[in-house]
């Protein structure tokens, strides 16, 4: 690919990738640190709806307050970046118009933004490389279909999990390999009753958003993640919410296959995860019958085979990110979108849901999110957890069961909704 080389190109002719920032929480303002530390690409502008914690990641990076300008006027952005200056705004969307920007990163984790900035960036032919998960899963496939119509690209980031998990199955396929499953690791046990109060003091400890560490804690970010993997993949979780055992690494192999050959599943091609000390890595299993190809693996691996584990010790979240920027904007490829709804994280109360209580978004105490087959899914008439949020209970709802149609109430005019309601209508027509 030769990022590199053509990264210093650019930065030899004083024309570093501009890349814009929605959302300047741990992972927009970690991003930010990154990419100032590599030649030949830029943050230019940071959106967030608390603009002083954009202009406090600038500061930190080196850039004094008269270098800074804050406003929501598109022309006085503008003039901002000719003149060398940094741009923060409260408006999201702006970002995805400024000429002076090539490319632009959301990272707000919520779904109705992540939509529209995503959309906006699409239609204005700019580069938009998603660190929200949880926009993809609601409507990724439409909005992949999109920016593929309009020549623009869109795709999640290489450093999350979906990113790394699709780089070692296009690996697998690439050497001849069955891919088994997919799965990450998760550094602690499901509690689908975390709450932001309950998550608070740890939250605070790690410099954490608690609703953030909260949608860690109930399963949903990670339900989320391996949705995501599926409908970039086609592998499918093989039961709802999938096994997660916890399972050490010389484990693995003996676990995360067919039940056929001592596993836990039914079929071959899953998704799942496991609560043992993988984490913060990724591993698939794989599997070949070529005699040759098992010779080769015991000559270079000393594995018997027909098994075998592909394990990446680690994702770094928003440090990698900055390849997904540079393949997209210098290479137009995408790390990895989805391609089909294969899987959908529907929606689960946490607690009892009273007829007319307006439910919170994903990390609150009121949902959680689990993931099903989209065939199942939509036998159930599920919510997507995507859409949740403003939305009411049309019947009560029990802790734990699965909110659907018949009892709740999604808000129709956010965005994200109307966008569901389009990709329904493309991928079932």
């Amino acid at each position: 690919m030769e990022l590199v080389s053509k990264l210093k190109k650019r930065e030899e002719e004083h024309k570093p990738i501009a890349v814009g920032i929605v959302g300047c929480g741990q992972m927009g303002s970690g991003l930010a640190h990154a990419i100032n530390q590599i030649q030949g690409m830029a943050v230019k502008a940071i959106a967030d709806i608390a603009p002083e914690r954009g202009i406090d990641t600038f500061v930190s990076m080196g850039f004094s307050r008269d270098q800074i300008v804050v406003s929501d006027a598109q022309g006085v952005c503008e003039d901002a970046l000719v003149n060398g200056k940094r741009v923060v705004s409260a408006n999201a969307e702006l970002l995805t118009r400024l000429e002076g920007l090539e490319a632009n990163v959301e990272a707000t984790g919520v779904t109705d933004v992540g939509a529209r900035v995503a959309y906006s960036s699409i239609l204005n032919n700019k580069p938009i490389i998603m660190l929200n998960v949880e926009t993809d899963v609601t409507v990724g496939v439409y909005l992949n279909h999109l920016a593929r119509k309009m020549g623009s690209v869109y795709t999640l980031a290489s450093g999350d999990e979906p990113g790394v998990c699709k780089m070692l199955f296009e690996q697998a396929i690439l050497m001849g390999f069955e891919v088994v499953c997919l799965a990450k690791g998760k550094n602690n046990y499901v509690c689908h009753t975390a709450t932001p109060e309950s998550c608070a003091d740890e939250a605070a400890s790690k410099g954490m958003n608690p609703k953030i560490l909260a949608s860690f804690q109930d399963g949903t970010k990670t339900m989320v993640e391996m949705a995501a993997v599926s409908n970039a993949t086609g592998l499918l979780p093989d039961v709802p919410g999938m096994y997660g055992p916890k399972v050490e690494v010389e484990d693995l192999l003996n676990t995360f296959i067919p039940k056929r050959d001592g596993g836990i599943f039914e079929r071959c091609g899953t998704v799942d995860y496991s609560t043992g000390k993988i984490a913060p890595g990724v591993f698939a299993i794989v599997y070949s019958e070529d005699v040759r190809i098992r010779k080769d693996m015991k000559f270079i691996t000393g594995a018997d085979g027909p098994y075998y584990l592909h394990l990446r010790p680690y994702h770094l979240c928003d440090l990698e990110t900055p390849q997904s920027i540079a393949e997209a904007v210098l290479l137009r490829e995408v790390t990895v979108t989805a391609e089909a709804m294969n899987s959908e994280v529907v929606c689960v109360a946490k607690r009892d849901l009273k007829v007319g209580e307006k439910v919170s978004c994903i990390g609150s105490a009121d949902i959680y999110g689990m993931i099903y087959t989209y065939r199942e899914a939509r036998a159930l008439k599920a919510i997507p957890v995507g859409i949740a949020a403003g939305g009411h209970v049309a019947a009560a709802i029990t802790k734990g069961s699965i909110m659907t149609e018949d009892n709740f109430t999604p808000d129709p005019d956010t965005f994200i909704y109307r966008m569901r309601r389009m990709q329904d209508a493309l991928f079932e027509g």
